[in-house]
């Protein structure tokens, strides 16, 4: 089932997010709805917090970015059918350069920066069996993954920018709130409190 994606404002985004266990109610049925949500909106990345759950859950594939031909056949090889549930995940340690990637948020549409991160993230994670892992990722893995699990953080992507570009963006932030922004899939906003 396809649920409405949190918009820019709700609080439920700023919330650090806890940690579930195997009897939590409905979570295949939740991971379910999460993977048709994400495929709806065109995503790579979704994470619970976007559907209005303050949860540390959040899901990943990285298939469509795989068809970039700027990338290595490398690169496209690891991101190609890259689809995973990160649940109960918590970054190790980030290492590496930092670099700059233009990123977006299907919880902010419409706004597109380059954000800095590490090149590099280890992460330790239960997946969908609840099996545990501890992984390293770099490159546009490493990015999606960051960029999700910042989500289950209460950080957004537009925290980590300059000052000056946050002034800039004030004005459009304030509408997607409001839900004064074109979206071809389904959201909820917080000053709307009906999704459409």
């Amino acid at each position: 089932m396809i649920l409405p994606i949190v918009a820019y404002g709700d609080p439920v985004l700023r919330k650090v997010a806890a940690d579930i266990d195997q009897d939590y109610p409905k979570l295949e049925e939740l991971l379910s709805n999460m993977w048709d949500t994400m495929y709806n909106a065109y995503g790579v990345g979704l994470a619970a917090p976007q559907i209005g759950l303050p949860i540390r859950v959040f899901i990943i594939d990285t298939t469509p970015f795989s068809e970039d031909e700027d990338l290595s056949e490398e690169e496209q090889k690891a991101l190609n059918g890259f689809k995973k549930v990160f649940i109960n995940a918590h970054i190790v340690e980030e290492t590496g350069e930092e670099w700059n990637f233009n990123e977006g948020c299907l919880s902010i549409p419409e706004i597109r920066e380059d954000v800095s991160r590490k090149d590099t993230v280890t992460i330790s994670y239960l997946d969908a069996d609840f099996k545990e892992h501890t992984e390293t990722y770099d490159g546009l893995l490493a990015r999606v993954i960051q960029h999700e699990y910042d989500h289950i953080e209460g950080v957004l992507f537009t925290d980590k920018l300059s000052t000056l570009k946050k002034r800039l963006l004030k004005g459009k932030l304030s509408n997607i709130s409001k839900g004064k922004v074109k979206v071809d899939y389904r959201m909820r906003f917080p000053q709307q409190k009906k999704a459409r």
